[in-house]
């Protein structure tokens, strides 16, 4: 959207180099688009007029005034030691109240020579108090000549635009950068097409430009945002539907489950049936995958919704009509946990080929960087003769090395800690793209959903499973009430007794000063400001066992131990051999032990809103009810507690996702979605421009689907080019 040929002037032609240079390095800002783009923070007003007796305080105000008297007086300080300071004082009223006027050093000279006795003039400034008298320090000042109430009036209402500044440029230097370019502004060539814009009555990409940055009038703001916020949106969508158009162009094979086949024998052995949203998700599911267009589905699920059961149904049905199906996993913990659940729920359907397999099996193998060289090669055989119907594996199963026979679906788990390039290397492992399906437990808002993953058609799954129990979340407030959290590791005992399980969660493992390279890593200002390290596993295990849990099986995970100890623990935990289970973050997705009821998370205020609903989603998963202790040491009014009361006060997933996405900026959401340093979404907000996100949808594939090359459309295809340049639009990075 910055670079359109009419604006492609490079600043320092325009501005000089010392003022473009600025602009280059600390705002990222290099043509005359990119400066017209730079909008507006907010706008002050210099104020409704005020009258000298009823001044606030700290407030900006505006006053016409005459002036009474003007003094000179110098001065000695540190900076004009032979008494060569100088200052002006000038004593105004406006009959109602009188009020000084300072101005100091260099900045005397102009006022001295204006601000006579008699003369009339207006006066902007903050208020303050000096010597228990209210004063303006150097006021902004118009001189009013011919007393003419509209000249009061129109100074006084004027909307001064502030800028996204830095300590180099201040903002009123940007402004007037941006004085210099705005006539330039009548060249912008309009990405939006005529007919959209006449038709939701959007001002043109000329006119909106001058008034963000010179309006008259507060509905001329209105006007400008409402029109920029469209381009940024459309701009956007547009790029998301040539995607989807691009993909479902391509081939790929129909994919129907038979009838008697794997699928129906794996759902004749459930011990349960599906829950309504499953079964619908499910015929989603089945649908895309009997064209022949490959299906880019995103399924959102909250943790513990049955979203594994409805991706291992999909693969089994692809497995049945002659197809291999894998599944990434962002871990190898989280790799062996689904193979491990995959071949309890398959029972001998997973042993095809095997003696005691049942005659419509397959085979079922896990593939992740440590496996031994020998078991490795036996897996990689298994694909490549296609004896192995299912894969489940890490990154690894996208090296070269790995061929599938017939690779028909790639369900990618947790798409958070996935890019799209890898989505694209495994997809390259088809003979034609297979099917994808995308798995998320972060509950992503529907606009956000368009936006970031703008390329999928999206299901969710909202419907929690028969027998799953509710889970009772609760701050402990450790620095406030430090009784609260001895009273939680009683309760933590109080489960254990009952025959139950707990986690400890904390946001570091505790080695770290052993690597040299952090050692001697100098700390941040911010760190530094932290009053104390984010607790660590290894001193809280230690802590807990000789203390408050003593007597009970304290047993440490985490995500530098050896894989197989790893899975040694998660083993011996899962089988009931080991109490409480201190851990890092590495619980956090998929680890699946009904019998564990409580959390406790330590310094609950360093996760994310998201994280801590996906790390409570831990408990609570069998019959007997969760309970979440979210122990924090921050005040009570600080932001960090407000965030973990909303997540005490609702397990409802998509709410927490509204409520993070608003304290983070969107551009986080984006990830470095569309462009290099900044986030290409300047005036949008992905949670409050809901309506604009999905109207700029529909638009965008109508124009796709008319002119998918945009031959008619120049100047959008210019704009696209701008936000993407060729292999961003391949890869719009996931946030």
């Amino acid at each position: 959207m910055d670079a359109v040929p009419a604006l492609e002037e490079p600043l320092k032609k325009v501005l000089g180099p010392a003022t473009a240079k600025v602009m280059a390095e600390h705002l990222g800002l290099h043509t005359v688009g990119d400066l017209l783009h730079h909008y507006p923070r907010r706008y002050e007003e210099r104020g409704q007029l005020t009258h000298l007796a009823d001044l606030p305080m700290d407030e900006h105000v505006t006053v016409v005034a005459q002036v009474a008297d003007a003094r000179l007086h110098t001065f000695a300080s540190a900076k004009a030691p032979r008494g060569k300071g100088q200052r002006l004082e000038v004593t105004i009223t406006d009959g109602s109240g009188r009020l000084q006027l300072v101005f100091f050093g260099a900045g005397v000279h102009k006022p001295h020579k204006e601000l006579l006795p008699g003369t009339r003039a207006m006066f902007a400034g903050k208020v303050s108090v000096f010597n228990r008298r209210l004063q303006l320090a150097h006021p902004a000042y118009e001189l009013l000549r011919g007393d003419t109430e509209e000249t009061v009036e129109t100074w006084a209402g004027a909307l001064i635009p502030i800028y996204p500044a830095t300590a180099k440029l201040e903002s009123w230097k940007i402004g007037k950068a941006l004085q210099t370019v705005l006539p330039s502004a009548q060249e912008a060539v309009d990405p939006l097409p005529e007919s959209l814009r006449a038709g939701r009555g959007l001002a043109t990409l000329p006119e909106a430009l001058l008034k963000i940055h010179r309006p008259h009038t507060k509905a001329d703001i209105e006007d400008a945002r409402a029109r920029l916020k469209w381009d940024e949106a459309f701009v956007l969508q547009v790029a998301l539907a040539r995607r989807r158009h691009a993909d479902a162009q391509l081939p790929a094979v129909a994919r129907r489950p038979k009838p008697d086949g794997l699928l129906a024998a794996f759902d004749d052995r459930l011990p349960f049936t599906l829950t309504e949203g499953q079964q619908k998700v499910s015929a989603e599911i089945f649908t895309d995958l009997a064209t022949e267009h490959p299906m880019h589905r995103l399924l959102q699920g909250e943790v513990g919704s049955g979203k594994t059961m409805v991706a291992l149904r999909a693969m089994l049905a692809v497995v049945d009509a002659g197809g291999q199906a894998a599944m990434l996993a962002p871990t190898e913990v989280l790799a062996q946990q689904h193979h491990r659940s995959v071949t309890e729920m398959m029972g001998e359907l997973a042993e095809g080929g095997m003696l005691g397999g049942a005659e419509t099996a397959t085979k079922v193998v896990l593939l992740t960087g440590s496996m031994g060289a020998a078991a490795r090669r036996h897996a990689l055989l298994d694909l490549a003769t296609g004896e192995a119907g299912v894969v489940i594996g890490t990154h690894a199963l996208i090296e070269d090395k790995v061929k599938f026979h017939d690779l028909g679906l790639v369900v990618v788990d947790e798409q958070h800690r996935f890019g799209v390039e890898q989505r694209d290397a495994l997809r390259g492992k088809g003979k034609q793209p297979p099917h994808l399906l995308v798995m998320t437990a972060t509950p992503i808002p529907r606009t956000v959903a368009m936006t970031v993953f703008g390329d999928l058609e999206t299901s969710v799954l909202d419907q929690l499973p028969a027998g799953r129990s509710p889970i009772a979340s609760h701050v402990v407030p450790a620095a406030d009430k430090p009784h609260f959290l001895a009273r939680a590791w009683e309760r933590v005992r109080e489960e254990v007794a009952n025959g139950h399980q707990a986690y400890v969660v904390c946001p570091r493992i505790g080695d770290e000063e052993d690597d040299p390279k952090k050692a001697g890593r100098k700390k941040s200002p911010e760190d530094e400001a932290e009053k104390r390290p984010p607790l660590a596993v290894l001193d809280i295990a230690e802590q807990l066992a000789k203390g408050p849990l003593r007597g009970l099986r304290v047993e440490v995970l985490h995500g530098r131990m050896q894989p197989d100890d790893k899975d040694a623990v998660m083993r011996r935990f899962a089988a009931g051999e080991a109490d409480v289970l201190v851990a890092t973050t590495v619980i956090e997705v998929g680890v699946n032990v009904p019998n564990a009821t409580a959390m406790v998370i330590m310094d609950a205020d360093r996760f994310g809103v998201s994280q801590l609903h996906q790390l409570r989603g831990r408990v609570g998963r069998g019959s007997a009810p969760g309970l979440c202790l979210l122990v924090t040491e921050m005040p009570e009014a600080s932001a960090a507690r407000q965030r973990l009361n909303a997540v005490a006060a609702t397990l409802d997933g998509f709410e927490l996702s509204r409520i993070d996405l608003e304290q983070r900026r969107e551009g986080d959401v984006l990830g470095q979605a569309q462009s290099g340093t900044r986030s290409s979404l300047r005036m949008l907000a992905v949670i409050d421009d809901e309506e604009i996100i999905a109207e700029a949808r529909e638009e965008a594939a109508a124009v796709v689907t008319a002119d998918p090359d945009l031959t008619g459309l120049p100047a959008l295809r210019t704009a696209l080019d701008a936000l993407l340049d060729e292999e961003r639009e391949q890869y719009l990075e996931k946030g």
